[in-house]
C-alpha cells in the first residue's frame, strides 16, 4: 500500500486507478490510505457541474477541461452516472462522450456509478477527489447524474457550482422553484441554439435578479448548522452570470471558463474560500460517521434480532420513529 500511495503522489495513472477502485469499493485498506492522502491533498480547486438529463453537461464538462488544458493546467474529471436499482449495475457512458480527451496525460477521467446514492453523486466522490487532490490535479470537475430539482448534495463539494439549463426543459414556473438552480454560482444555458432559449434566459434572469439575496441560503449550508457567517459565505457579493453555449460546438466555453475563474478569484478576495472549505470538511466527516455509524449497528444485531424489528414493524407494533429513538437509546 505504501508503495501503491507513493506512486499515485507521483502522478503515476495505474497507482491513481487503483486507490480510485480502493475508494469506490469502500475497501478496509483505503481508511489508513486516506490519512496519507489527506496530508497531500487541499491544492486542487473543484468544479461541480449538475442539472437536468439532456442538457449537455458531459459534452460540456470534456470542452471545459480542454479549455482548462490550454492554461496549462491539469484536470481531474469523476463523472457520475446512474445505477440500476434492480442489478446495481451502470453502464458508464459518460467516459464515452468524453472521448476526445483521451491520450491527454494531463486529464484523468473516472466514471462513478451513483450506486444508489441521492443527490446526484456516489457515496464515494469524496474520497475520489481526495485521490485526484493528492495525484496533484490542478482542477477537479465533478459532474453528477441528470439531476433533479432536489438533488443540490454537489453543493457541498465544490468550490464553484454550475448548473446547466437547456430551452425547454419546463414552463418559467421552473425558475423560481426552490431546489437546483439555489445552488449555482454560475448559471448555463446550454443548447444555446434550440428555439426557447431568449424565454428560457428572461425567466431566469427575472427570477434571479428578483431574489438575489435569498439565494443560497437554502442549500449551500447542507449538513452544517446554520450561523450568520456561514449564511453569508455564498450571499456577499457575487451576482449570479446567467452564460449562453452550444457545447457541441465550443461556443461559449471560453466565457465559462472566464466566469469560474473570476468566482474563483471572489472567494479568494474576500476570503472565502477557507470557509467554504471548511464547510466542506465538515460535510466530509459528518457524513462518514453516519455511514459508520449506522453500519456499526446493523454489524450489532443478530438475523433473529432484525427480523423481529421487522415483524413488529409491519404489525404495526411499534412505529419506526420509536424504534429508531429505542436503538439509540440501548446504545
Amino acid at each position: 500500500m505504501k508503495k501503491l500511495i507513493k506512486q499515485a503522489l507521483q502522478g503515476e495513472r495505474l497507482a491513481i486507478a487503483k486507490l480510485l477502485t480502493l475508494a469506490e469499493n469502500q475497501h478496509p485498506s483505503f481508511i489508513d490510505a486516506s490519512s496519507v492522502l489527506f496530508q497531500h491533498s487541499g491544492n486542487a480547486y473543484r468544479i461541480g457541474i449538475t442539472g437536468a438529463p439532456g442538457t449537455g453537461k458531459s459534452t460540456l464538462t470534456a470542452k471545459l477541461a480542454l479549455s482548462i488544458r490550454k492554461s496549462g493546467k491539469t484536470v481531474g474529471i469523476l463523472a457520475i452516472d446512474p445505477s440500476s436499482p434492480f442489478t446495481g449495475g451502470a453502464l458508464l457512458g459518460d467516459r464515452v462522450r468524453m472521448r476526445e480527451l483521451s491520450g491527454d496525460k494531463g486529464i484523468f477521467i473516472r466514471s462513478m456509478a451513483s450506486r444508489g446514492a441521492l443527490g446526484g453523486i456516489a457515496r464515494t466522490t469524496t474520497d475520489a477527489a481526495m485521490v485526484l487532490d493528492a495525484a496533484g490535479f490542478d482542477i477537479i470537475m465533478i459532474e453528477t447524474v441528470g439531476a433533479g430539482q432536489a438533488e443540490v448534495e454537489i453543493a457541498t463539494l465544490a468550490h464553484t457550482v454550475i448548473v446547466v439549463e437547456s430551452p425547454g426543459l419546463g414552463d418559467d414556473i421552473q425558475a423560481i422553484k426552490a431546489g437546483i438552480l439555489e445552488i449555482a454560482y454560475i448559471l448555463v444555458i446550454n443548447k444555446a441554439d434550440l428555439p426557447g432559449v431568449l424565454r428560457t434566459e428572461n425567466a431566469l434572469m427575472s427570477a434571479f435578479n428578483s431574489s438575489w439575496k435569498q439565494v443560497f441560503r437554502h442549500h449551500s449550508d447542507i449538513g452544517v448548522e446554520s450561523n450568520k457567517n456561514q449564511l453569508a459565505v455564498e450571499n456577499s457579493g457575487w451576482q449570479v452570470p446567467i452564460l449562453r453555449t452550444e457545447a457541441i460546438n465550443n461556443e461559449g466555453t471560453q466565457a465559462l471558463l472566464e466566469a469560474i475563474l473570476a468566482h474563483q478569484q471572489h472567494l479568494v478576495k474576500n476570503e472565502l474560500l477557507q470557509q467554504v472549505e471548511k464547510r466542506r470538511l465538515q460535510f466530509e466527516y459528518e457524513e462518514h460517521l453516519r455511514n459508520l455509524l449506522f453500519q456499526q449497528w446493523k454489524n450489532s444485531l443478530t438475523e433473529k434480532e432484525r427480523h423481529e424489528q421487522l415483524d413488529a414493524l409491519v404489525n404495526r407494533k411499534i412505529s419506526p420513529q420509536k424504534l429508531a429513538q429505542d436503538q439509540i437509546n440501548e446504545r
